[in-house]
């Protein structure tokens, strides 16, 4: 897939894409490595994140209060906070997101202990673009509505056009592009779009 993996831990870059799945050949990373390449085409910088380079326990308050938060945590953290936009490719599990989602999220919503890091440090003010893929008939779009909510209630701007992608294990050539070329072109379009605003609000 023709994504950058640098990943700056200081200073500021446009866009963090990443997809909520760790699975190798995962659908969603393919979607996903589709808005990135039509990003930087655009001219804008683009960090793909695997979360399968990551792996964090279940969150667990107890853990967090006796051990403090693990070391994958705090990376992602910086990783988060050197960027503004959000471009998420997100798997369906029983009609809501997956587990390795949602527990990122949950861990990197904590505050660093003896900070003074404002809350929901690495969500306020971003800008996210949401995108899914399944081999089910609805393309993941009943995932999206929960990843929607989740993030809209920690200070995420989410934009409104979305896409889901149905029947995904028929939905990619060996290319990596999606073989319906509206879809190809609604994806691009999305990561777009997502830089209009960035540069809009000069983020």
């Amino acid at each position: 897939m023709p994504i950058e993996q640098k990943i700056p831990v200081s200073g500021k870059s446009n866009i963090l894409a990443f997809a909520g799945s760790t699975r190798q050949d995962s659908y969603n990373k393919k979607l996903v490595s589709i808005a990135v390449a039509a990003a930087q085409a655009a001219g804008g910088q683009v960090t793909y994140l695997d979360l399968r380079e990551f792996p964090l326990p279940l969150y667990d308050g107890d853990l967090e209060e006796q051990q403090g938060l693990p070391e994958n945590v705090l990376k992602l953290k910086k990783i988060f906070i050197a960027h503004q936009g959000l471009l998420i490719s997100s798997p369906e599990y029983n009609s809501s997101i997956s587990g390795v989602l949602k527990n990122t999220i949950d861990w990197i919503s904590r505050s660093t202990p003896d900070s003074n890091e404002e809350p929901l440090v690495c969500f306020n003010n971003k800008i996210a673009v949401l995108m899914s893929a399944s081999p089910g008939a609805l393309g993941g779009l009943r995932g999206l509505v929960t990843l929607r909510s989740i993030l809209g209630n920690i200070k995420v701007l989410v934009l409104p056009d979305q896409v889901a992608v149905a029947k995904a294990h028929e939905a990619f050539g060996s290319d990596g592009r999606l073989k319906n070329s509206k879809q190809q072109l609604t994806v691009e379009a999305l990561a777009l779009k997502l830089l209009e605003y960035l540069r809009k609000f000069n983020l």
